[in-house]
């Protein structure tokens, strides 16, 4: 291989390590966003059930009152 041909496979490598650099970042990124999303679904899944409970008891107290 000439010199030239070193160059530019070396000139491909350091590309191909930035463009890896750049994925796991974004990975990173996207794990931490994930990662948010799942607790805040988690969250409101609990603040549903929470409110379904409410609502119940309000409905039994309201037949009680009825009787």
């Amino acid at each position: 291989m000439s010199e030239m041909d070193y160059k530019a496979l070396e000139l491909k490598v350091n590309q191909l390590i930035d463009l890896c650099r750049k994925l796991d970042a974004q990975n990173k990124t996207l794990m931490q966003e994930k990662s948010n999303w799942k607790a805040e679904r988690a969250q409101i899944l609990q603040q549903k059930e929470e409110a379904r409970s409410k609502v119940e008891a309000m409905i039994t107290r309201l037949k009680a009152m009825e009787n």
